[in-house]
């Protein structure tokens, strides 16, 4: 399948690049890139044809598929348009930053036929798939509650990176619709919904450690109807944060953190497990990448339902984070403009 690669902007773009490469399905055909520069050394590096028109390449009828890794701002416009001219769609999180704009891309997708699929790769670990094992055998009772963190160093002055190693476009607030929050948060934020469901409303607040425009340290509170609450942090502001993520309920609690790598577990319901915390030792096998599953759907004919039904939660969940913090309160998801 041939694909074409839609802007180098993200972090990611050259870790995509990299699996449409180790794909034996897949091949990068085209490049085209908002920035032209940009574009032109990285299609010159791989040796494949560089468009500095998005419509030619879209109009190129060879192109099956593209990646799309654009600032985050023009994905409703670079999705749509690449639904229209009938290519399936990879794209980076988040579909896009308001519940408005996603549905204007799933209409497209729905009308074209294509398949679309996020990047939302933490879906598919070992221990995400290990905690909802945990989770539907009842172990832990009634959840009452998930925290789910992930933070890096990327907004850290170091001699080597006197801004952090992030690149400085990821604090445009334009381009990125926020900072720490949407960017890494949108990991923990769809764990938490995967583990605990949707929230019927969000309170945010977003710390600015080192003045730029957009956050880098960022707590969300998701709030449920039965009394359950979720917990996601985010940020670009700590030397050594593993990834974490706890789930508490009246039975028991699963702990794991990339500090140590296991999943613990503590439980009433099991004996071996009653009273002391103890090591999940089935460990699923990873699923496959993100990327491998959009391409398997295309091959197949299906689509990638849960996977867009989680990517569309995501954007309610950021879009009522940013909308709590703006207007200093707490969100419903159902007072979202659709």
């Amino acid at each position: 399948m041939k694909v074409a690669m839609l802007s180098f902007w993200h972090v990611h773009a050259k870790d995509y690049a990299k699996q449409v490469n180790e794909n034996p399905n897949t091949e990068i055909v085209a490049i085209w890139d908002e920035i032209v520069e940009r574009g032109q050394q990285e299609a010159e590096a791989r040796g494949v044809a560089f468009y500095a028109s998005l419509e030619e390449l879209l109009a190129n009828p060879e192109i099956e598929a593209v990646v799309v890794d654009t600032p985050t701002n023009l994905h409703r416009d670079v999705i749509i348009a690449a639904a229209r001219a009938g290519k399936h769609i990879f794209t980076e999180k988040v579909i896009a930053p308001t519940l408005r704009e996603v549905n204007e891309i799933l209409a497209a997708v729905e009308e074209a036929g294509v398949t679309l699929t996020v990047s939302l790769p933490r879906l598919n670990s070992p221990s995400t798939l290990a905690i909802q094992e945990i989770i539907a055998k009842e172990l832990l009772g009634e959840i009452t509650l998930v925290r789910t963190r992930l933070s890096h160093n990327g907004g850290i002055s170091t001699s080597a990176n006197p801004n952090g190693w992030l690149p400085q476009h990821f604090y445009n607030a334009e381009q990125c619709g926020g900072g720490a929050l949407i960017d890494l948060g949108c990991h923990p934020m769809y764990l938490n919904r995967l583990f605990l469901g949707l929230p019927v409303s969000v309170s945010a607040s977003y710390g600015y450690v080192t003045g730029r425009e957009v956050e880098d340290n960022a707590v969300s509170l998701l709030q449920y109807e039965n009394g359950a609450l979720g917990i996601v942090e985010a940020g670009f502001v700590n030397a050594f944060s593993p990834f974490v993520i706890e789930v508490h309920g009246t039975a028991g609690s699963v702990l794991y953190s990339e500090q140590d790598g296991r999943v613990m577990l503590r439980t009433n319901k099991l004996e071996e497990a009653t009273g002391q915390w103890v090591a999940y030792e089935s460990l699923p096998e990873a699923n496959p990448s993100a990327f491998d599953q959009w391409v398997a759907h295309i091959q197949n004919g299906t689509k990638a339902t849960e996977n867009i039904g989680l990517a569309v939660d995501l954007t309610k969940l950021m879009e009522a984070s940013n909308l709590s913090v703006a207007n200093k309160g707490q969100v419903r998801l159902d007072s979202l403009q659709k």
